[in-house]
């Protein structure tokens, strides 16, 4: 059963990808802050979407196991869509509404010595950081393939 599992390419694409992605997300943070953050590995949003890479790894993975005409993939990329769409419209608009509640309620507990509890702001994507993880989700398919053929 658990070979199996390994032997499933477009379920093993799609780890890949999210992997990949949370990886260079925590190297860009390594990078910026000069600081480790496991817990960074993570975290919601930024460049890449990992959501998206591991949706795009999958489908792109589908396509080259059951044929980029058959229906499996058709729903594998009405998926990815949905996934992109979500990412950088649904989650991005709640971003910007939690650091709008943020900002109100920083000023409300500042006036009434209370401390504020935040909400996460960083949830969604720009149209960038969703293109970038479709990419990577093809690359890192397409590298997956060629080192494990069916």
């Amino acid at each position: 059963m658990f070979r199996d599992i390994f032997h499933n390419l477009p379920l093993v694409a799609a780890v890949a990808g999210w992997l990949v992605a949370q990886l260079i997300k925590l190297l860009n943070f390594i990078v910026r802050e000069r600081k480790f953050d496991y817990g960074f590995f993570f975290r919601l949003g930024g460049m890449p979407s990992s959501h998206t890479a591991s949706a795009a790894a999958c489908a792109t993975s589908v396509g080259l196991c059951s044929g980029f005409g058959s229906s499996v993939f058709a729903v594998a990329t009405g998926l990815l869509a949905l996934i992109m769409i979500d990412a950088q419209s649904v989650r991005y608009a709640a971003g910007a509404q939690a650091r709008l509640l943020n900002q109100i309620a920083e000023d409300f507990y500042r006036h009434h010595k209370v401390s504020p509890e935040k909400l996460v702001e960083f949830l969604g994507h720009t149209r960038l950081e969703v293109l970038m993880g479709a990419l990577l989700g093809i690359v890192i398919a397409l590298l997956v393939h060629g080192y494990f053929p069916a």
